[in-house]
């Protein structure tokens, strides 16, 4: 019998026939760096800890020299947003020119993010069902392990942009940059509101259009507006939003680090503000400068089939690969091994054992659930 990974090896050699020459496969390379830069941060560059009987994930950019300026490119999570907003503009005008509407564009993309969601709510369900009723003193996931759903921020984030496709293809159509302009415009007066009026619900307000907006940017990329403003557009881009970058975190009320650190209790994402806006404007230019040197390269079939497989199974990565570092914690102290709770030397020097095992152990999953979403996919 042929094994699994060689059936999931030949089913991607057909997705490499299949290819379409004019497919823009730099925007796949993007979604697997998006996600393969998170799924390392989490493994590798937190240093994650017991603290009150929980999982907790400190970063250690406040011990690196100038280390926030690194979280500029590496706080790469809201490009996903830009990736989906290109794919789904495709999608909408694949199933425009097939005579569907939103209905048929909703159901497919939906079972695709749903369906691989829902495995993995119900096996942690049964799971700590199961626990609850066999070890007495047990407590549930959601008290001591909340860092396994840490994905579900980024789902339901992404659940609403999806959801507003076909209101956003038409702003996009009509508005063009105007739409884009005012959306940044309420972005920024909802940040003002924030923090110089004092109104902290406001921060609910920009987590849902910050990333609505880089959706938006994504329709961008998919409609040639990138390729048509050439290097030069792309440059002004790039410096335009780093000037804004510098402006903005010299401002009291945002921190330079991208990401929430030890010393401050301050995170961009969550909730959201307008430098995650700008952050992602840089991050775009720079990756178009980049896409027409990475296209030749994307054009190698074994380059091309590792892109076409990581993406196969991106959602599955993503949702499993914290229970793949918790069952490596929990191995680790099994063995009662010293846990380093301090960004030392030593810490430093276990980072790839930190970035291996988790991989070893988010094999299994991949290998059972990628048929799973490989259907949500086809069908």
């Amino acid at each position: 019998m042929v094994g699994l990974p060689q059936r999931l090896s030949e089913e991607l050699d057909g997705y490499v026939e299949q290819t379409r020459a004019d497919r823009d496969r730099f925007v796949d390379l993007l979604r697997v760096v998006s996600i393969g830069v998170v799924v390392v941060w989490h493994w590798a560059l937190s240093v994650t800890q017991w603290r009150d009987g929980a999982l907790v994930m400190p970063n250690p950019i406040d011990v690196v020299p100038g280390g926030w300026l690194a979280t500029w490119v590496l706080q790469i999570m809201p490009m996903f947003f830009l990736v989906g907003g290109f794919a789904n503009h495709a999608g909408w005008s694949s199933v425009q020119r097939d005579g569907g509407g939103a209905r048929q564009f909703l159901g497919s993309r939906l079972r695709r993010l749903l369906v691989p969601t829902g495995a993995f709510v119900a096996a942690w369900t049964l799971f700590d069902g199961l626990m609850l009723m066999v070890w007495p003193g047990y407590r549930s996931v959601l008290e001591w392990g909340t860092i396994v759903i840490t994905p579900f921020w980024f789902l339901v984030a992404y659940l609403w942009v999806l959801l507003l496709v076909p209101v956003t293809i038409r702003l996009h159509q009509t508005g063009g940059v105007l739409t884009l302009t005012v959306l940044g415009a309420i972005i920024a007066l909802v940040d003002v509101g924030r923090f110089h009026l004092g109104v902290a619900w406001l921060g609910l307000v920009n987590r849902a259009l910050v990333y609505l907006f880089i959706h938006q940017l994504g329709y961008f990329a998919r409609d040639g507006t990138y390729d048509r403003i050439g290097w030069r557009g792309q440059l002004a881009i790039v410096f335009g939003a780093l000037a804004a970058m510098i402006v903005l975190t010299s401002l009291p009320v945002y921190p330079r680090s991208m990401v929430a650190t030890r010393d401050i209790d301050f995170s961009h994402l969550w909730p959201t503000t307008a430098v995650v806006a700008v952050m992602t404007m840089l991050q775009t230019g720079v990756a178009m400068l980049l896409r027409p040197a990475l296209r030749g390269w994307l054009q190698r079939r074994r380059v091309w089939k590792s892109v076409i497989g990581i993406n196969a199974v991106i959602l599955t990565v993503f949702l499993w690969h914290m229970t793949a570092k918790i069952l490596v914690i929990a191995g680790y102290e099994a063995l009662d091994l010293p846990r380093l709770e301090e960004p030392t030397r030593q810490w430093w020097l276990q980072r790839p054992l930190w970035l291996l095992a988790p991989a070893v152990a988010l094999l299994p999953f991949v290998l059972l659930l990628a048929p799973l979403e490989l259907r949500s996919r086809r069908r």
